[in-house]
């Protein structure tokens, strides 16, 4: 059990790794104007480097850690957005337009 927990944890740490390397190359090529907070030595190679290997490590995880991960996914994805919906302050106040605009 502990075995899988671990990789369950791996799994999770380098998705998230993954996911800020792709978002810092989008974010630097759609939003030039943003201040930045800090330097990406080697951009946008070490980035792309970054992304790749973590999903490289993640491919090497047992089939079971990835169905654990998806489930587990899909479970925060519903609590996240039922809390969202539920709290959001545009839904409390009413600016919510009754159909989106087309």
């Amino acid at each position: 059990p502990l075995g899988v927990l671990a990789e369950l944890i791996n799994i999770g740490t380098l998705s998230a790794f993954a996911l800020v390397s792709v978002a810092v190359l989008v974010l630097r090529r759609t939003r030039p104007d943003l201040p930045r907070a800090f330097r990406v030595p080697g951009a946008p190679v070490v980035p792309l480097i970054s992304a790749g290997l973590c999903l490289f490590l993640m491919a090497h995880l047992q089939a079971a850690t990835w169905i654990a991960f998806v489930v587990w996914l899909a479970i925060g994805m519903v609590i996240y957005f039922t809390y969202a919906r539920r709290n959001a302050l545009l839904h409390k106040h009413g600016d919510v337009p009754a159909q989106p605009p087309q």
